[in-house]
């Protein structure tokens, strides 16, 4: 068991090792990119979808602070708090956007003078602020590195009370998208609410992509022509497993086959046309490799 977890383990580090100048760039492009538009657009709307921006905006409502300061006390903190209760190695991916982003934020203070911006149509920002927050958020998660902020919370308290990191992510940003309601009138909790949605959607577009093909588990009783009609017509790979069913306990073959979603009609036509009682599952395939 041991041996498999350090196994575990140098492959992780390998992974991370990889590529690693072209990680960095990415991570430091996307947190230019996000204090752009929190200074562009977020700030001055006082839009407040959470983390330690939103609190951030409310603070600075209330007290002349600057935001980058309130940012990077708050990141500080909750860094230091992540190095006790879950060890370096669990949070050092938060160290560099800890100390990049506020120093960004800090200077990118005033690029709406640069970049006038009408901020007047509060659903166009909110679609702009949920696109490019998922977009950033992404990247930086996608290269091995972390956001840091208040999802350190959320893994200690997943670690020590086994509640789901998600749910209390959930929990900490609402609690922040309340107080930003309390702050600025509770119209711009709806603008909230239509960032973090579009945000939930394009950050899991940019982690696992757009589906460009779909798997296909079929249980037939022709299996080789359904065969014959995948391989030789539609010039696709079928792999062949046998299954068993929990009720009757009957032995079956399920053929597997991944085919572009240009062409999922014509193998849905050839499968009703071949055995009209067969019986399959489509799935999203997000992404293929290797194989011949």
């Amino acid at each position: 068991m041991e041996k498999q977890e350090a196994k575990g383990i140098n492959i992780l580090e390998t992974i991370h090792k990889k590529k690693l100048v072209r990680r960095y760039m990415i991570l430091i492009l996307s947190l230019f990119i996000s204090a752009v538009y929190f200074n562009l657009l977020q700030l001055p709307s006082k839009i407040v979808t959470g983390g330690s921006t939103g609190v951030s905006i409310i603070l600075t409502s209330y007290f002349d602070i600057e935001p980058s300061k309130i940012i990077f006390i708050i990141s500080l903190i909750l860094l230091l708090v992540g190095f006790l209760f879950l060890g370096f190695e669990k949070t050092s991916g938060a160290i560099v956007s800890t100390i990049v982003y506020p120093l960004f934020v800090d200077w990118t203070a005033n690029i709406g003078t640069y970049i006038p911006v009408d901020l007047s149509d509060k659903i166009l920002i909110s679609i702009f602020l949920g696109v490019l927050s998922g977009v950033t958020t992404g990247m930086v998660y996608k290269v091995g590195f972390s956001n840091g902020g208040f999802s350190i919370i959320s893994e200690i308290i997943s670690k020590y009370k086994k509640i789901s990191i998600s749910n209390t992510s959930f929990v900490i940003n609402l609690l922040i998208v309340l107080a930003g309601g309390a702050s600025f009138g509770w119209t711009m909790v709806m603008y909230a609410v239509i960032v973090l949605y579009i945000y939930s959607i394009i950050l899991d577009r940019v982690l696992i992509g757009v589906s460009k093909n779909k798997a296909l588990y079929i249980i037939t009783s022709k299996e080789e022509e359904l065969c014959d009609y995948i391989m030789n017509g539609l010039k696709h790979g079928v792999t062949i497993f046998d299954v068993k069913g929990a009720f009757l306990e009957k032995k079956r073959k399920v053929l597997m086959t991944v085919i572009p979603n240009r062409e999922y009609f014509r193998l849905k036509e050839g499968i009703k046309e071949i055995d009209k009682n067969a019986f399959f599952i489509v799935t999203d395939s997000y992404q293929v490799y290797g194989g011949e």
